[in-house]
């Protein structure tokens, strides 16, 4: 029985593993259950037996993107401070810009993901962003408010919820525009530059003091980001 069910969960991963560059390259819309199938190297009839349908397994790469990570794990565990909202960028604009070797390829499958989905209904981006935001924001608010009552930094106009938008926006249109391998934007100097500069960008984008920025050491963490 055990043996029964390690084949059924591995076939499981192995279709999403076979789905997501598939999607990637396709979109959603573009992709049909016969191709995912085929990716899968198993029958449509399997297929329907451990997704329904297009969007439960969807969903389930969207489930598989956001759970897990130890990194995003060990981020909520930080208290909110002006460190930690500094982190926070850096961490993420590392992510984005230089992420895993390991796990490159993955996470431009990801980005591409998204894309497919801003042109078409924009269910898989809302849900992921959804998901991420419910983790994310609330530490990212309260570390603002930590560095505002602190004196490193100086609110802008706005709703904070709306400034990490923003700020990842900066983060994943870098990714975006390099996705193409040569890059599309003539960015100047090597990505360590390019990581640091946006980082600065942001951060100073949402009133965090120079003194601040300049303060604050990087961690383990953000460097596990590579």
């Amino acid at each position: 029985m055990a043996l029964t069910r390690l084949d059924s969960d591995g076939r499981h991963k192995a279709i999403v593993a076979a789905a997501v560059p598939l999607f990637a390259r396709k979109g959603f819309a573009g992709t049909t259950t016969r191709e995912l199938a085929e990716a899968a190297g198993i029958s449509e009839g399997l297929l329907f037996k451990h997704f329904p349908s297009k969007v439960m397994l969807y969903r389930e790469i969207l489930r598989l993107g956001c759970e897990g990570d130890p990194a995003l794990e060990e981020l909520a565990t930080l208290p909110p401070s002006s460190e930690t909202l500094v982190c926070m960028v850096r961490f993420m604009v590392r992510r984005f810009v230089l992420g895993d070797e390991a796990a490159r390829a993955e996470l431009d499958s990801r980005l591409r993901l998204v894309l497919h989905s801003y042109l078409e209904d924009g269910a898989y981006a809302r849900e992921l962003y959804e998901t991420i935001g419910a983790r994310v924001i609330p530490l990212f608010v309260a570390s603002v408010e930590a560095a505002v009552a602190a004196g490193d930094l100086v609110p802008a106009p706005g709703t904070i919820a709306n400034g990490f938008w923003f700020a990842q926006n900066v983060a994943a249109m870098v990714a975006f525009a390099a996705l193409s391998g040569d890059g599309c934007i003539p960015y100047r100097g090597t990505p360590e530059q390019i990581v640091d500069e946006a980082t600065r960008f942001i951060l100073r984008g949402i009133g965090m003091t120079e003194a601040a920025i300049a303060s604050t050491p990087a961690r383990p963490l953000e460097t596990a980001a590579d």
